[in-house]
């Protein structure tokens, strides 16, 4: 069994990828590179010399303001924003939020019909188009000697109901009706 060489030049390589991962770790978490225990580096964010855009090695400014979603500022808008206390010392997210009453106008959906005045040949015909597949799902993991007959049955009863149920769509579309109700 051959143990790849300490000295490699493949060791050497992850060496260097620990020291500039601990160094970016140590930067977002607010810490300094020596804190985290490795030595400083020339990572991958840090600006040439001479180059004042980019951060500053040691200043966590950059990472401080960086909020893409906005979850440590409240919005203008929100109706109610609780105050942090005074230990707490973490931002403001968005459970930290109430909701206000403005849904006054909204939309509230009117009643299915009950399933108990549903024409009983219908209802049959949806458990034979549902139940179906489901009947020979459970007939090909439970009963697998089923005899033909059996299984031809419940492919008929399926075929059946589907046919049942699109002959009883509507044949023609009203043009009145474009679907939207208010």
């Amino acid at each position: 069994m051959n143990r790849p060489d300490a000295n490699s030049a493949d060791q050497s390589a992850n060496k260097d990828d620990d020291a500039v991962w601990l160094d970016l770790v140590a930067r977002l978490e607010g810490t300094g590179a020596s804190a985290a225990g490795s030595p400083p580096s020339a990572g991958p964010l840090d600006p040439a010399p001479g180059d004042a855009g980019g951060p500053q090695r040691g200043s966590n400014k950059a990472f401080k303001d960086f909020d893409p979603l906005g979850l440590t500022t409240p919005p203008a808008e929100a109706a109610a924003v609780p105050e942090p206390s005074e230990g707490a010392g973490r931002p403001l997210g968005p459970r930290d939020f109430e909701v206000g009453d403005d849904d006054d106008d909204a939309f509230v959906p009117e009643e299915p019909p009950s399933l108990a005045g549903t024409e009983p040949l219908t209802m049959l015909a949806w458990v034979g188009a549902v139940g179906g597949p489901i009947a020979l799902l459970f007939t090909a993991m439970f009963w697998r000697s089923a005899p033909l007959v059996a299984i031809l049955g419940i492919v008929a009863a399926f075929v059946a109901s589907v046919v049942f149920l699109i002959m009883r769509l509507p044949q023609e579309k009203n043009e009145d009706d474009d679907g939207a109700r208010i």
